[in-house]
């Protein structure tokens, strides 16, 4: 392994009401990202955050961003946003934008691009695009809402992305995993190739215990590879 692995914790899935003093909780943990999901109730049945709840985060935290664009036309958002070096923006490659123009503004603003795979597409179907790419985000549940089951088998997914990327000499994309990502099943994925894991209801934010408890635990058992 280069690199420790890391955790972006889902802020869809957070305590939204009281956000300030969750971000708290994450920076004493150690958290490695907050992960931002914006959704536009087309591409995905579901409204979340939007760019001035991000702009409007930028001033409490330093901790970066990984936001997550779930939405048919990303440009306006993208262009939106205030972006730092450090942090990972990606799109989807379902989406009816032009790919290329958004990895240019994410770029030029220092931060990583990052291309989002639906369970149904396959790293094959964007392989024009891995040239630009930082991150791969894969997704193992349909997306839209937090606490869905993770579609059975999708994690043979991960495996096979990272013998793909290494077959054709992309080994400096990282693979991120969204959904459903229990604490035994990042373990595995590890294994797999990943190295970003997005923590929501599974793992981070479990009925009965705190993301104070559950953070050191995953933290460990994922950098534990």
């Amino acid at each position: 392994m280069t690199q420790k692995n890391k955790l972006s914790v889902s802020l869809m899935c957070a305590d939204l009401l009281n956000m300030e003093d969750q971000v708290r909780v994450f920076e004493k943990a150690g958290v490695d990202y907050l992960h931002i999901d914006i959704m536009d109730a087309h591409f995905v049945p579901n409204l979340t955050f939007g760019p001035d709840f991000v702009n409007r985060l930028r001033g409490i935290t330093d901790i970066p961003f990984d936001i997550h664009l779930l939405m048919s036309h990303p440009r306006v958002i993208v262009r939106s946003l205030d972006l730092r070096p450090g942090d990972i923006v990606t799109v989807h490659a379902e989406c009816k934008d032009n790919i290329l123009e958004d990895i240019a503004y994410v770029k030029q603003a220092g931060a990583q691009f990052g291309l989002a795979l639906n369970p149904d597409t396959t790293i094959k179907e964007v392989g024009k695009h891995l040239r630009y790419v930082d991150v791969l985000l894969l997704m193992l549940i349909v997306p839209g809402f937090p606490g869905s089951t993770m579609i059975n088998g999708i994690m043979n997914k991960v495996e096979d992305v990272k013998s793909y990327l290494v077959k054709n000499r992309y080994n400096d994309i990282l693979i991120e995993v969204d959904g459903s990502v229990s604490l035994e099943k990042a373990q595995e994925m590890a294994q797999k190739g990943a190295s970003i894991f997005v923590g929501g209801t599974a793992s981070i934010f479990k009925k009965g215990k705190s993301p104070e408890e559950t953070i050191p635990v995953f933290l460990d058992a994922i950098r534990k590879q």
